[in-house]
């Protein structure tokens, strides 16, 4: 597999409860959850862009984009979000995972490697996509966190185990942290 162009990006906590997203790239979307649907935010950025970033279960995450287009990312762990076919690696440097993701990978540790098994989706049908949602609603109920294996940081301030990776939006509601919806 090739690999993918690896873009950085730090969030900054806005006094209005939104976020302010800095990729490295020099893209920067403005991200607000969405009133009443507690696994999506929606964004806009400074290139007029715009649309809503879903977390469906399975560490699978839906863009849809304002024109209608759809486009599939992998929460793969350690702060880093897989898109499309592997083509792009979104890496939170402000998370403690990612942080540390980055060290290690720049160790060489080989087990931060993107494999195939890591890839997206390239679609979904709406009844693939309903499955993910009710997978999703299961392991929040039992407690499990639906994180489909594994761990990542997504979600974690990186004081669990990384188990946790949507923890943070199972609590009040509104809590935001620095790694969601890579």
């Amino acid at each position: 597999m090739n690999r993918p162009e690896e873009i950085g990006y730090a969030d900054e906590l806005l006094a209005d409860g939104t976020v302010h997203r800095r990729y490295e790239n020099g893209l920067e979307e403005w991200r607000r959850r969405a009133s009443g649907r507690p696994h999506v935010v929606d964004w806009h950025d400074n290139r007029g862009g715009s649309g809503t970033d879903e977390l469906l279960g399975d560490r699978v995450i839906k863009r849809s984009l304002g024109d209608g287009t759809v486009t599939y990312a992998r929460d793969i762990g350690y702060g880093r979000t897989l898109w499309g076919r592997g083509e792009r690696l979104l890496v939170n440097r402000s998370s403690f995972g990612g942080r540390m993701g980055v060290v290690l990978a720049g160790l060489g540790v080989a087990s931060l490697a993107v494999t195939a098994a890591q890839l997206p989706p390239l679609s979904l049908s709406p009844e693939q996509e309903e499955e993910l949602r009710q997978q999703q609603a299961q392991a929040q109920q039992s407690g499990g966190g639906g994180d489909g294996g594994g761990s990542s940081d997504a979600g974690s301030d990186g004081s669990g185990d990384g188990n946790d990776w949507d923890s943070d939006w199972d609590g009040d509601g509104d809590a935001w942290n620095d790694d969601d919806f890579g």
